[in-house]
């Protein structure tokens, strides 16, 4: 059945705040047995936090626009009793009175412990991300509080989908999925404000079987992001991922695991994506004591360039590395990694490390083609290993590929190029240290 918002109440003048309208619809739709809650084409609709529940499709039609209010005031904080699986929440009244504890605490799309959830409808979701702003620099605005409001946050969800749709001016996370299983995600735009902290496009944490598949996504901070947070670690490894025939540019890296990796990583599959315009291009940012297994890079088109030092990265095309957030807790390791048939070009480093106690072991790399060209106005100095317990950057020339303790390697038709541009940056086109290769 289709339930038509305006039939609700809605007002749709892009002034009116028509959250009340849009859940009278959803719980309706979810108390008959499911069906489509539809914003017809044509309008805006203004909204505060709006919860979906099982069984239903939120349609955004062609020509609609869902925003996000621009008062604060409109979003509610998880009550208590959301934490203990019912979808029940309260207007909180103030910040001081609710303890950060690794969580939003606030939504704007929720939904949890739901299942057959699904968005789509060729319309726009717009976070009006002017209300989080904080200080505004050249090259970084940032948040004016945190945490900010996810736009889209779904929790303990099975059989999710989200689909042709478009999303932008999120001012936080777009997309947090967690603890989330069978998800497909196909067709959608993410067009995020390049300046704006923390408004990364997709974020899986401790999710399984999710299939991101043909979306573009432009945005701060990463595209694509999985993670195992430490406040969700009960959800367990992400893993069974695919991502899959993506445009993406991101001022930090388009495609990374961590760093928020207190649980393993396993089973990944990076293919026919193409990656432009961002400061790292696919990035392991391992930094606690979750592992990663099973990996799978191939044929990709990376392209990057070096942006501000407020943005970790040095223009990387493929940055892996285990290495410690906190001297007493040692992160953890990496095997079975797979890069093949990838052209890359830009102005930093393949840069590969495990540690001398904990080698990266079985990395096979095959078929590779870095130019590296000197195309931003900032400097290169070096290798950037942020967040870290050591020291953040180890200063001096680059080299094209810079492998370092490494078990098992196996590299075969890779090839590096040094435009003259890169002579006062890099000194080496590859660089080996402490590297066992495989017979």
């Amino acid at each position: 059945m289709g339930y038509h918002i305006i039939n609700c109440g809605a007002v749709g003048d892009g002034k009116t705040n028509d959250a009340a309208a849009i859940q009278r619809a959803i719980d309706q739709c979810f108390e008959e047995g499911g069906g489509k809650v539809i914003l017809d084409g044509g309008h805006t609709y203004l909204s505060g936090s709006i919860v979906l529940k099982s069984r239903v499709e939120l349609v955004i039609e062609s020509g609609a626009v869902l925003k996000a209010s621009e008062n604060l005031e409109d979003y509610q904080f998880i009550d208590e009793a959301a934490s203990h699986g019912e979808n029940h929440m309260v207007q909180v009244p103030t910040f001081e009175n609710c303890e950060y504890n690794g969580k939003p605490r606030q939504y704007f799309i929720f939904a949890k412990d739901a299942e057959h959830v699904r968005i789509s409808g060729g319309g726009v979701i717009d976070g009006s991300e002017e209300i989080y702003f904080g200080e505004i620099r050249e090259d970084q605005i940032d948040g004016a509080f945190y945490p900010r409001i996810p736009l889209i946050l779904m929790e303990n969800c099975r059989w999710l989908t989200i689909k042709e749709i478009t999303i932008q001016k999120s001012g936080f996370w777009t997309t947090h999925l967690v603890g989330c299983e069978e998800v497909e995600i196909t067709g959608i735009r993410i067009l995020n404000n390049r300046k704006m902290a923390n408004c990364d496009g997709i974020d899986p944490d401790h999710c399984r079987h999710v299939r991101i598949t043909n979306c573009h996504i432009e945005s701060a901070d990463d595209c694509i992001v999985l993670k195992t947070t430490d406040a969700n670690r009960h959800y367990g490894p992400c893993e069974d991922i695919l991502i899959s025939g993506c445009t993406l540019a991101s001022t930090s890296a388009a495609i990374k695991i961590g760093t928020e990796s207190v649980s393993d990583f396993r089973d990944i599959v990076i293919t026919n994506c193409s990656i432009y315009d961002s400061n790292r291009g696919i990035s392991f940012q391992l930094r606690d004591e979750g592992n990663v297994e099973n990996v799978i890079i191939s044929d990709c088109m990376i392209r990057t360039r070096q942006a501000s030092s407020c943005w970790w990265g040095c223009g990387e095309p493929i940055n892996i590395a285990s290495i410690n957030r906190k001297e007493e807790i040692p992160s953890g390791k990496i095997r079975g990694v797979i890069i093949s048939n990838v052209i890359c070009r830009g102005e930093g480093s393949i840069y590969i490390a495990g540690k001398k106690e904990s080698p990266i072991e079985d990395l096979v790399m095959e078929n590779i083609r870095h130019e590296l060209i000197k195309t931003s106005k900032y400097p290169i100095t070096g290798y950037d290993f942020r967040p870290c317990a050591g020291p953040d950057f180890e200063e001096g020339k680059i080299s094209g590929i810079c492998m370092r303790n490494v078990s098992g390697a196996y590299v075969r038709n890779v090839s590096v190029k040094l435009d003259p541009s890169m002579a006062p940056y890099a000194d080496t086109p590859v660089k080996y240290e402490n590297v066992r290769m495989k017979e």
